[in-house]
């Protein structure tokens, strides 16, 4: 039997001394109502000048005074002080939900399956302890806890029911925490504990943990009440108890983490390469002063041999155990089923496509992809791939065969020939895939920043002749930068220098690029000129060469084969940058402070959770499949090998937490100022753009929500500064979780309540809405891959020319087109990899959509989420209307899908909308 001893000493020691004689412990049954009186066993009896000493789930002894333990017997066995007279007890009943699992406690494997029914038979799944928010007012000690074992009662909707009463003393005082232990062999999901007959009706413990067995770790569980606490505020009862759990989650960061673990570190990008599988795996450590890098989680795992600064990637890729994706996730979506796809399919790919280089011949064949698929051979993945991928993986009802046909994109059903105009182009960059990276031309002529003596001259090759040639008819250059009418996506700096190492790799090319559009009268953008720079290379000087629209065949070719560069440019810098870097990346930290720092009894921790859910496995599956060495990005996107290099240099360059901010970009970029008088406080440079549009009106419901949520549990402003645990998280997301920008001067101070509110919705919104807008379109917009290749192999044919190139151009440019473009294995991999995570999942879980438990039980906050559900609701109403609306071109128009990647609420699948409150895919 588990005992739970007084305790005794300073309640905010990270360690309590607990002063024990023999003495009695208060004790509720799972069978019954009755209680029993248990004496500590002989072993743990006090003797000599000892006392005892327990944190959960061990026991130490320590020197203390024989009279001392005399004077507390006295004390602890006088009739008015703890009585066990039932007429002085209420019997209070604890409903435990538990989750059933396919792989936990349910799962009918071995011998330990069976000692766990033998244990639920015996009505000993779950000890339970009630823990007391008060001190005791006469000792100044925390109370005895108050214990029973949960028995099974049965399955309901929610979840499988068990249930224990205990018998607890009228002067125990508020129920503030259970502590909980697991008898089963197996770890088990608790949903929430409910108790019930307390004066005040019903309270919540909410859970969503895996509760390990005892036999994995004697440490016991502790789930604290639903009400929150900030720390100067916490109950006298409770203040041990939440310092010793922030400490359990923090670990002394030693040693390989085990799969059952709560434990959240940091550590360095050092498991991006394979050195042990094979040398040319090997990849640069990213974090650090020369690869800048935000941190991720630590697994303990020992160096590799090969190479002591990489981490072995043998074994799983641990993620704190409340992290990981729910069962239902599991089916839809997993770490182990994207694996396994990647792992099954590329193999089988491969069977079919013998030459992993062959390009497809003609714009048919891409075609087929949706129309007839590609037969996939039935070793070892018939049957396994049509479970996972139900949507691109069929069998032919003639052959029972499997192939390989993929849904066809929206844009493609609406417009067969989308990808090819230029208007289509243009406003993508306002209202497509990557939404963020254009920016307003505020000086001429183009200059670059790169040190002149290693890459060339740093003046664009774009002219002001070439721009007033295209404009000349409306307005000059100078008018044009000075009306706001110039804009540029300026992949120029950021590229060059790859450029050569990239050239290097097998199969593609890279150069810098900036494309330059100008603003029409009736909004929508034009493109004018795209400029690609090589920088020099050996002998050869800088090569830049500058393509405009034509009216001659031959540079109407050019400038398809000069746009295709540019888009696998915005493809790759999307998806390393844009998406990787500055949602799931940089979030990371955010997760793992807030675990460490913030208490789950925080009332910042309890509205930034649902935020959280599933990032740190969703990254965990990158650094395993995705963004690894050889994985789906190094080997189908432009930068190769140099991908994730890429992605630290632009953290290093570019990333600021205060621009994160939706006003704050839109301003940095140009495209909007400031102005009181305009809605949200800003005018936009192009007033109908749609990401801007949606995304503010968003922007400012989160403001306001967080504004609601803050304002309630900090009444007074210094409460901010003085919240311990608070300025603890803030400091560590920035000197340890973006250790390499610690100096930064632009980081926000944390010190009002405004303060808080800048910071949480920052968070708030790159883990929702921006996550949403770079996300979920992808399989819209980048599944019929012309429109956004994720690679380019081939140079343009003007760039050192050869007479056998140019003929070929010359002759058939649409050979050389498809030439440039992915092959068939790095398209087709690709489009199965966007299909999934364009997928929202059955358990997705919507911004606004639903209540917290803890937000429930507050009346002030319940009534704030509610006005943010109902702002949520009118935003989607807000959204349908603009898309209807003939004078918004950006939106409506033949063959234009409406943009609906910020309507906040979606059904499962791939439909290009829905925000989660996470970044769970």
């Amino acid at each position: 039997m588990l005992l739970k001893p007084h305790q005794v000493g300073n309640s905010n020691s990270a360690q309590i001394l607990f002063r024990r004689p023999r003495k009695t412990f208060i004790h509720g049954d799972g069978a019954s109502s009755s209680f029993r009186i248990l004496s500590l066993p002989e072993q743990h009896k006090i003797t000599g000048s000892h006392r005892i000493r327990i944190s959960p789930g061990t026991i130490k002894a320590v020197a203390s005074s024989p009279s001392t333990h005399h004077e507390e017997s006295s004390r602890r066995t006088h009739p008015h002080e703890e009585s066990t007279d039932e007429t002085e007890a209420i019997t209070i009943k604890a409903v435990v939900t538990v989750q059933p699992t396919v792989t936990g406690f349910f799962k009918n494997l071995g011998i330990d399956r069976g000692l766990d029914d033998i244990q639920d038979l015996l009505g000993k799944t779950l000890l339970l302890e009630l823990v007391s928010a008060e001190l005791d007012p006469k000792t100044g000690l925390e109370k005895e806890t108050v214990q029973g074992y949960a028995h099974k009662i049965g399955r309901k909707e929610d979840g499988i029911k068990y249930e224990t009463s205990f018998k607890v003393p009228i002067n125990f005082g508020e129920v503030g925490a259970v502590l909980v232990e697991n008898e089963h062999h197996k770890e088990m999901y608790l949903t929430d504990i409910v108790l019930d007959g307390l004066p005040n009706g019903p309270i919540n413990a909410i859970c969503g943990s895996w509760v390990h067995s005892k036999f994995d770790s004697p440490e016991k569980r502790v789930f604290f009440i639903s009400k929150s606490y900030l720390p100067s505020e916490t109950p006298s009862g409770l203040r041990r108890l939440r310092e010793e759990e922030l400490a359990n989650l923090r670990g002394n960061g030693e040693g390989e983490r085990k799969h059952f673990e709560r434990i959240y570190d940091y550590d360095v990008y050092n498991d991006i390469g394979d050195p042990d599988k094979n040398l040319k795996l090997t990849r640069p450590v990213l974090g650090g002063e020369d690869n800048p890098y935000p941190r991720r989680c630590r697994t303990g795992r020992p160096p590799c041999e090969s190479d002591s600064w990489s981490e072995k990637r043998s074994g799983r890729f641990y993620v704190p155990r409340d992290e990981c994706f729910s069962e239902i996730k599991q089916l839809t979506f997993s770490a182990k089923t994207l694996y396994s796809v990647l792992h099954a399919l590329s193999p089988s790919l491969a069977t079919v496509m013998v030459d992993r280089d062959l390009g497809f011949s003609y714009f048919t064949s891409i075609d087929s992809l949706f129309n007839e698929g590609v037969d996939l051979p039935p070793i070892g993945t018939q049957g396994f791939l049509r479970s996972v991928l139900p949507r691109v993986v069929k069998t032919l009802k003639h052959s029972g065969k499997d192939v390989l046909r993929f849904e066809t994109p929206e844009t493609v059903n609406r417009d067969k020939f989308f990808w090819f105009r230029d208007e289509e182009f243009a406003r993508q960059t306002l209202a497509g895939l990557n939404p963020c990276s254009i920016r307003l031309i505020t000086e001429w002529p183009i200059k670059s920043k790169l040190d002149p003596v290693i890459y060339g001259p740093q003046e664009s090759a774009i002219t002001e002749d070439m721009i007033n040639k295209e404009i000349g008819g409306i307005m000059k250059v100078d008018e044009a930068i000075k009306q706001k009418k110039l804009f540029i996506l300026d992949y120029h700096d950021i590229l060059v220098p790859f450029v050569n190492k990239v050239r290097k790799l097998k199969g593609t090319t890279l150069y810098g690029s900036r494309t330059v559009f100008f603003l029409n009268p009736d909004g929508t953008l034009r493109p004018l000129a795209i400029e690609l720079t090589r920088p020099p290379v050996k002998e050869k000087p800088q090569w830049k060469q500058v393509f405009s629209l034509c009216w001659h065949s031959t540079g109407v070719w050019l400038w398809r084969l000069a746009k295709a560069h540019v888009l696998a440019h915005d493809s790759g810098y999307h998806q390393l940058v844009s998406h990787w870097l500055k949602t799931h990346c940089v979030t990371e930290p955010y997760v793992i402070a807030t675990n460490r720092q913030l208490s789950v009894m925080h009332p910042i921790y309890r509205l930034l959770r649902p935020h959280f859910r599933y990032t740190m496995e969703i990254n965990a599956l990158a650094r395993e499949a995705l963004i690894n060495a050889d994985g789906t990005i190094e080997t189908a996107f432009t930068p190769g090998k140099y991908s994730m290099e890429l992605s630290s240099a632009a953290y290093d360059l570019e990333w600021r937490f205060d621009l994160q901010a939706l006003p704050a970009d839109l301003i940095s970029r140009g495209m909007a100022v400031e102005d009181p008088s305009a809605p949200h406080g800003l005018r936009l440079t192009i007033e109908d753009y749609p990401y801007a549009n949606d995304g503010l009106i968003m922007w400012d419901i989160i403001k306001q929500w967080v504004t609601d949520y803050v304002n309630h549990y900090y009444l007074n402003p210094s409460a901010v500064e003085s919240d311990q645990e608070l300025q603890a998280w803030w400091t560590e997301i920035r000197t340890v979780g973006h250790a390499d920008k610690k100096d930064e001067p632009w980081w926000p101070v944390l010190e009002t309540p405004k303060d808080l509110i800048e910071i949480v919705t920052i968070i708030v919104w790159v883990t929702s809405g921006y996550h949403a807008a770079v996300n979920f379109g992808q399989y819209t917009y980048a599944g019929y891959f012309p429109n956004r290749p994720t690679i380019v192999r081939t140079n343009m044919p003007t760039e050192d020319p050869n007479d056998e190139d140019w003929k070929t151009f010359v002759k058939k440019p649409e050979t050389t087109l498809l030439k440039c473009f992915p092959s068939q294995l790095q398209a087709t991999s690709v489009m199965v990899v966007l299909d999934i995570l364009s997928n929202h999942s059955p358990d997705e879980e919507y911004l606004g959509e639903k209540m917290e438990k803890a937000w429930a039980d507050d009346p002030v906050i319940k009534a704030a989420f509610e006005r943010f559900n109902g702002r949520l609701k009118a935003l989607e109403g807000i959204i349908d209307e603009r898309n209807e609306n003939v004078n918004l071109r950006n939106r409506n128009g033949a063959g234009i899908i409406p943009y609906e990647l910020l309507k906040p609420f979606s059904q499962p699948g791939v439909t290009g909308k829905g925000v989660p409150y996470s970044i769970s895919i």
